[in-house]
């Protein structure tokens, strides 16, 4: 990763343990990634099923800023449809990791969410 966007990731972790107390890693980011692009927390718990599906959404979204995936619409419970777009890259996890990281980054550049 470069160290612009090392440093920028450091950003974005550091805002989010100053606002949840505690330093999230990269599957905590997604989780609050998808909560916010379904952008309505339940009234009762999320189901395991329903993390699952929330990190999707997250890794749908950051992907689709390399084209990877195209948002469809939101089904009848109001979750977004993701499509896949084209194939995606077959690399190893450590790359995977990377490249999650740094559209996680680009993610809270577009969304205004780092000061």
């Amino acid at each position: 990763m470069e160290q612009e966007t090392r440093e920028r990731w450091n950003q974005v972790v550091a805002r989010l343990e100053k606002q949840f107390g505690q330093k999230p890693d990269l599957n905590a980011i997604l989780f609050l990634i998808g909560i916010r692009e379904l952008g309505a927390l339940p009234e009762k718990n999320f189901s395991k099923e329903e993390k699952v599906n929330l990190m999707h959404i997250a890794v749908c979204k950051l992907l689709s800023y390399s084209g990877f995936y195209t948002l469809q619409g939101v089904d009848q419970d109001g979750w977004p449809l993701w499509e896949k777009a084209i194939p995606l890259p077959n690399i190893g996890i450590f790359e995977q990791e990377t490249m999650l990281r740094q559209h996680v980054v680009e993610y809270f550049e577009r969304e205004n969410l780092l000061d």
